[in-house]
């Protein structure tokens, strides 16, 4: 194999203001290989794929195409450069069909259909709109899009995630076919197993960086894994909670029930429990399902199957005013879906409790008045910019997004990643507020990208992947190894071999510490 890459990243930056997506960021990919590409959510994998797909400018850094310095500015730019990427989402025109999409991108047909047969798909009709076409089958299209113009290094972004097992077995076989030919492929995926399968070496992202390069070698993964987290693996301290908590029997009745929920092609047969007091957390990498969860329970989507049972009853949610209702608060990370920006405080806090239907009328200011001094002591929210939300620090806003549904009373809190882009201090303010809420009686369901948060907050841990719950941990055995390591499919104790994962059709109820 010859020693000079096909493609040579190094010293890749991208700043989003004063926030850096990407700091010192390095891939070199040799021909012949199949390349991994690997991090934590929020490493930087989606930046670094995008500037090297010309999708955005990186503001430093250094791209060589066969030792050939590269000026990519767009994707037309990467395409004449060799460069191809397949991503997450299908890339056809919905309203147009197959081969109006092929013909906008230059897309060569009979190339093109040889890689459709190829790769599993032997009638497809090319004058079919796209919209009309099965996601699964959508994405297969777009890998055989990018393989007709035969690209020297081919990008591809959780290539398999939404295919059924016949093609996602096709796309593998190509995939290292690609390599053998002497091209290159990028791939990112999180499934250890079809890295194992496929890949020659890995690159591995932390916090914008690139710490390490590793080759795809059986027991690989606890190196990996340590890359991964690097000096965040330190001891963590499980979440307070008091000896009269931790003696509590179990309630007889959950607060919410969730048995065999499913949302689409993205959330697959998922049930647990979420009792009052508790704090249950939810680790999941990207895109395995973890915002569909979440917008089912908040009424945002329907789902297509399962149910959801609030205090023994079931319950059907069509809009989020019906999971209001039954007292579950939605609170996101994106501070901006959840707050009227432009409006003071005080509107924003007492919006679910004087916008209701029966509440029509006369507004009692003295009960709203009340009711929102409460909750802006209790959160210890800084006022001093109150007339318009938007002009409060992050922090603060993420605060009023909480206090709104403390001055509601709801029973059951969604917190999906709410300490994401708040300082330090924030964060501990919150964490504190979520253990206080649990104290009360509260029941809170916790989505974190940030691992060391669980044993701060959290009683329970469950672990998604690939839309299915694949394990639920005690707090006290949830430290961060252990969660990266279910969190690729790795079930508990394979320490030695890397191509040992969870079956990912098994039903969620057979996971480890799964409520039967």
């Amino acid at each position: 194999m010859t020693t000079t890459p096909l493609l040579d990243a190094s010293g890749v930056a991208k700043n989003y203001g004063a926030v850096a997506a990407l700091r010192n960021a390095s891939l070199s990919v040799l021909p012949g290989e199949v390349h991994a590409l690997m991090g934590a959510n929020g490493a930087g994998k989606s930046t670094l794929v995008k500037i090297l797909t010309g999708a955005i400018p990186a503001n430093a850094g250094r791209i060589l195409i066969r030792g050939e310095a590269r000026d990519i500015r767009s994707p037309a730019a990467a395409r004449r450069a060799g460069l191809l990427p397949v991503y997450q989402e299908p890339s056809l025109i919905p309203d147009l069909d197959v081969l109006s999409n092929l013909r906008l991108t230059g897309t060569p047909v009979e190339p093109f259909r040889a890689w459709v047969r190829e790769l599993g798909i032997p009638d497809l009709d090319i004058r079919d709109t796209a919209r009309d076409i099965p996601l699964a089958v959508l994405r297969v299209l777009d890998l055989a899009r990018a393989l007709a113009v035969e690209p020297d290094v081919l990008l591809l972004d959780e290539m398999t995630a939404a295919l059924p097992a016949n093609l996602a077995e096709k796309v593998l076989e190509v995939v290292r076919r690609q390599g053998d030919s002497g091209r290159a492929v990028i791939f990112i995926s999180h499934r250890f197993v079809e890295i194992s399968a496929l890949c020659d070496r890995a690159t591995v992202l932390r916090d914008g960086e690139t710490v390490g390069v590793v080759e795809i070698v059986p027991g690989v993964e606890e190196k990996i894994v340590e890359l991964m987290l690097g000096t965040r693996i330190v001891k963590t301290h499980v979440a307070a909670r008091s000896a009269a908590q931790k003696a509590a029997p179990a309630p007889a009745q959950p607060r919410l029930a969730v048995r065999n929920l499913r949302v689409g092609t993205k959330l697959n047969d998922v049930s647990f429990d979420l009792a009052d007091g508790e704090v249950a957390g939810v680790v999941a990498l990207e895109g395995q399902g973890q915002d569909e969860l979440f917008s089912a329970l908040a009424g945002s989507i329907r789902p297509s199957g399962g149910t959801i049972e609030v205090d023994g009853q079931t319950a059907k949610f069509s809009h989020p005013i019906d999971a209001i209702r039954a007292g579950i608060a939605y609170v996101p990370g994106d501070r901006a879906e959840a707050l009227a920006m432009q409006r003071s405080v005080r509107e924003n806090i007492a919006l679910p409790f004087s916008a209701a239907l029966r509440n029509w009328g006369p507004i009692n200011m003295r009960r709203e008045r009340a009711k929102v001094v409460s909750a802006i002591e209790r959160l210890q929210i800084d006022t001093r910019a109150q007339g318009e939300v938007q002009r409060l620090s992050g922090g603060n806003q993420q605060k009023v997004t909480i206090a709104r549904w403390i001055a509601a009373d709801a029973r059951t809190i969604l917190c999906f990643d709410p300490t994401r882009g708040i300082d330090v201090g924030t964060k501990q303010e919150i964490y504190h507020l979520v253990r206080e809420l649990a104290g009360n009686g509260k029941s809170v369901l916790f989505y974190t990208s940030e691992l060391e948060e669980v044993q701060r907050v959290c009683d329970r841990v469950i672990v998604i992947f690939g839309g299915r719950v694949v394990d639920i941990f005690p707090v006290e055995e949830a430290d961060e190894p252990a969660l990266m390591r279910a969190a690729y499919g790795l079930p508990r104790g394979a320490k030695a071999d890397i191509g040992i994962l969870a079956d990912p059709t098994a039903n969620a109820s057979d996971a480890p510490g799964a409520t039967p």
